[in-house]
């Protein structure tokens, strides 16, 4: 061994890497620094007292009964990653480098924040029988027999996880009314003219989709709308949103954005010191599209670890920290359907369908000077990898073929 190399690892062995939140982002920053060669003390600190686990499985096969849990499949011990479960982190003081818990202080060298989103609750439901939320593995456990007993069910907001939820429920052969204050569903995730043909999907289920609706108040066994409706409702679940779990961070110094994300750099450093934030509480910049995102999905907290991990390990002082900015993706199952989307289409110039969204397979091209930056995929899985990877190329596209459902993305570059 040089050294240089000596040198780094004994710089390693002395720093202590503290990991808040033990789902996706911060299992995922662990298993990256190991990965990335880092020899300290790594910490990873969960709120719950579960195993750490997927949370894609809950609204699927954990919901329906066909898995007990979706812990990952990752020997901590083995990886010498400590486990510090159970533990509710309620404050970071900078000046000493320090977290509060119930347990006392947590000291560390790095720190990062990976303490993901928390689910909105729906005003006046907080402590009323039958309302539900679904984010963690005991609300999957809850929610397991309102569907193995076919309650009749209302889900309040006809977003991504009502929608995946309504599907669980019928699947399970629950009467389902979902009830939606837009006037369409995804109204907050796509454009109208996108969305409203979704609205289709929930009648073809056998679900009740209900929109324009306003909940006045939930009481037990029922829901009533602003406009006097009362529905009957065995259980409600309610999935109206998520915003970043950072109320502990509050006096911390650390900078927030007005939606309450953790404002990180292209590099997931905050702005302080020896602290990153990683997942679906930090938004960081994006050069490639113009603007600071927010990614609430799965594989922002699969790939945003490998940058946190390859800057923490960069021990010696020099060289550029990477820069992290993805073409976002995510995915949803919803009433027999596949349903993909990549980029970013806030500032798109055009839309062009591809297909006609009557039939099963479908997919939309958002464009930006004839560039693609967005594309929604429904049952056509080729259009979301080849359009991921004109997105990543930023090539210029012939609009005419995109439109052309039979030419392959792929070769409608100029």
């Amino acid at each position: 061994m040089s050294e240089q190399t000596e040198q780094q690892s004994a710089r390693q062995s002395a720093r202590r890497v503290v990991i808040v939140g033990a789902g996706m982002a911060g299992v995922q920053t662990a298993v990256a620094l190991r990965e990335r060669g880092f020899t300290g003390p790594v910490v990873l600190i969960g709120a719950e007292p579960h195993q750490p686990y997927d949370r894609p499985p809950l609204s699927k096969a954990v919901l329906l009964g066909k898995a007990e849990d979706s812990a990952f499949d990752i020997d901590f011990e083995a990886l010498d990653i400590t486990l510090r479960l159970g533990v509710d982190v309620s404050g970071l003081r900078p000046g000493a480098h320090e977290l509060d818990t119930p347990d006392g202080p947590v000291p560390y060298d790095a720190l990062v924040i990976a303490t993901g989103a928390e689910p909105v609750r729906l005003p006046g439901s907080e402590g009323v029988p039958g309302v539900h939320l679904l984010r963690t593995l005991d609300d999957a456990a809850r929610l397991r027999p309102v569907l193995e007993r076919q309650h009749d069910v209302v889900v309040v907001g006809a977003g991504w996880i009502g929608a995946e939820f309504a599907t669980a429920a019928r699947t399970a052969g629950c009467a389902v009314t979902v009830v939606e204050a837009a006037e369409r569903p995804l109204a907050g995730a796509l454009p109208a003219e996108v969305a409203a043909p979704m609205a289709d999907w929930y009648a073809e289920s056998g679900a009740e989709l209900l929109t324009g609706a306003r909940v006045s108040r939930v009481e037990p066994g029922a829901v009533t709308l602003a406009d006097g409706r009362v529905l009957p409702a065995g259980a409600v679940v309610v999935g109206i949103g998520a915003r970043p779990s950072t109320g502990w961070l509050a006096g911390s110094g650390i900078a927030l954005g007005p939606d309450g994300s953790v404002t990180a750099d292209s590099a997931l450093r905050t702005s302080l010191p020896d602290v990153y934030a990683v997942g679906d509480c930090a938004s960081f910049p994006s050069a490639r599209y113009g603007a600071r995102l927010l990614v609430h999905h799965w594989d922002n907290a699969l790939q945003g670890p490998r940058t946190v991990a390859a800057d923490i390990a960069a021990l010696d002082g020099g060289g550029r920290p990477g820069v992290y900015d993805p073409v976002p993706y995510f995915w949803s199952e919803q009433f027999g359907r596949f349903v993909q989307y990549a980029g970013h289409h806030a500032h798109a110039d055009a839309l062009l369908w591809r297909g006609d969204p009557a039939d099963p397979a479908w997919s939309v091209c958002w464009l930006r000077d004839n560039a693609l930056v967005a594309v929604l995929a429904v049952g056509r899985p080729r259009d979301l990898a080849q359009g991921r990877k004109l997105i990543e190329s930023g090539a210029a596209l012939d609009p005419a073929r995109v439109a052309d459902p039979s030419v392959p993305l792929k070769s409608t570059a100029l």
